[in-house]
């Protein structure tokens, strides 16, 4: 699908869309994902804009913000609601255009309020997508596609074709949706479904309806001219009943529109050597002095200093989808040999209870830390000799990226993006990147750590598997070149 590699002149106009962006607002990889996107574009040459929500906090730390001429002025039923457009450069061709609507975005948090879901989400993200729209078709330099980034934006995808069936708007732009996450899918009863203000004509099996109730993930699968997500074995992962969420039919119908992309790092942020994070800088050929970093994240947490065991780290949201059950259970049984655990996270609050208890009762061989923490995360991969993720289902994961970039050998499970990425020893011997476990059981993930250890133990095998791993390269350079190819197509289709 190489379709324009040998001309260097050109120059798509792109805008993204997202609910959140690094570094402005944050709760997981889907940030990461499209702040790094967005910098890739404009750095390949395309005019690139970025669209998200002026959330609590955001204006305080970029005063540089400045007010547009976009008013924005929708109805969502029988009310109306305005908002402005404030807009942010940060690197030449990108440009940031913040949703300003005080009443939806000016909370403590992005989505929920005490582990529970905003009454209102509805609505706020109905006129966060109905914005996304509006700036589709008004913005002056006329982007000529718009990337949307799951349930919270998706509904524009909608509203551009709705709106592209006036003559005055058919040249509107093509428009691609990424699924970060088919769980998450933004599901509302069906009288929600009068927010649109659209004909009811969408809300069908083929299109916004879901058993009796609006599903706006749907309706992005439905309405977008190319559906991807952030690895390829997630994008046929979720075309089976499996791992479907029950949009499995859907996605089978149309399979030429569903492509896997792996998402990309941004070695930028995430390195060992000019990283301000970590204790010590390392690279590849001065892998010994990561030992530094393991003994200064031992003392930090309260272990003891023993940098001749082998230390074993998760990092991530305390929830099922990332195994933590089977890791609690493994963890049960594994902290009785000789090792040391970090966990860093939030979520669930029964999981939360119960990795802190197991601090308590493991206190010399265990540290938990709940919450999230940028600077303690960078020093966890930088100390720690093995990354654990047993994840249930994983559509591309990031962590594991950064440990083999880190030099902490990753054990996953072989799901998705984790086995897109990780490369086991019976795979290829001589390129072998970690360990990979295929059942879903706590009793897999302590063979995996079993294997581990036995690596460890052997000090030639573990340098090898952490030298294949620091030289793996998954770059946003690639990633950014293949939704390139992507947009083109779009492009080319409308």
């Amino acid at each position: 699908m190489a379709l324009f590699k040998n001309r260097k002149d050109f120059r798509l106009k792109i805008l993204l869309a997202s609910s959140e962006v690094h570094p402005f607002s944050k709760t997981g990889g889907l940030a990461d994902m499209v702040g790094a996107l967005g910098k890739a574009l404009a750095r390949k040459g395309h005019q690139v804009g970025l669209i998200t929500p002026l959330y609590a906090g955001i204006r305080e730390r970029y005063p540089q913000l400045k007010p547009t001429s976009l008013p924005l002025d929708f109805p969502l039923g029988v009310r109306r609601f305005r908002g402005e457009v404030w807009s942010l450069n940060t690197i030449p061709g990108l440009t940031i255009y913040f949703v300003d609507q005080p009443d939806f975005f000016q909370r403590a948090s992005l989505y929920q309020k005490d582990g529970m879901d905003y009454p209102d989400n509805a609505e706020r993200f109905m006129f966060f997508s109905k914005a996304v729209a509006h700036l589709a078709f008004h913005l002056p330099w006329k982007p000529e596609v718009l990337h949307v980034h799951d349930w919270q934006a998706s509904l524009a995808t909608l509203f551009v074709h709705h709106q592209k069936r006036i003559p005055a708007w058919r040249n509107g732009p093509g428009t691609c949706l990424t699924v970060h996450n088919l769980a998450y899918q933004g599901q509302f009863p069906s009288a929600q479904y009068q927010l649109t203000n659209l004909p009811w004509e969408y809300f069908i099996p083929s299109g916004v309806e879901f058993y009796g109730g609006m599903n706006c993930l749907k309706a992005g699968i439905s309405y977008a001219d190319i559906i991807t997500t952030v690895s390829p074995r997630y994008a046929r992962e979720i075309t089976t009943e499996e791992f479907g969420c029950g949009l499995d039919g859907l996605l089978r119908q149309r399979p030429e529109r569903l492509l896997g992309i792996l998402n990309g790092v941004d070695y930028s942020e995430w390195n060992t050597y000019e990283n301000p994070y970590i204790h010590q800088a390392y690279a590849i050929d001065t892998l010994h002095l990561k030992a530094r970093n393991k003994a200064s994240l031992q003392q930090e947490l309260g272990l003891p200093e023993r940098v001749e065991i082998p230390l074993f780290a998760n990092i991530g949201r305390m929830v099922e989808q990332k195994g933590v059950d089977i890791l609690y259970g493994a963890l049960e049984e594994m902290l009785h040999a000789d090792i040391q655990v970090v966990i860093l996270g939030s979520g669930a609050s029964r999981f939360q209870r119960a990795f802190q208890d197991l601090g308590r009762r493991f206190a010399n061989r265990a540290a938990v830390r709940i919450g999230f923490d940028e600077g303690l995360s960078h020093r966890i991969e930088a100390a720690s000799d093995f990354f654990l993720m047993p994840s249930r289902f994983e559509p591309c994961g990031l962590n594991q990226m950064y440990s083999l970039r880190y030099g902490a050998v990753p054990i996953v499970r072989a799901v998705g993006g984790l086995d897109d990425t990780v490369l086991d020893f019976k795979e290829q011997p001589e390129a072998a990147t970690g360990i990979k476990f295929y059942d879903y059981s706590s009793s897999a993930v302590t063979k995996a750590m079993r294997k581990a250890i036995a690596i460890y133990n052997n000090p030639t095998l573990l340098h090898w598997f952490r030298r294949n791993g620091m030289e793996c390269d998954f770059s946003w350079d690639r990633t950014a070149g293949e939704y390139v190819e992507v947009y083109a197509q779009i492009k080319n289709a409308n």
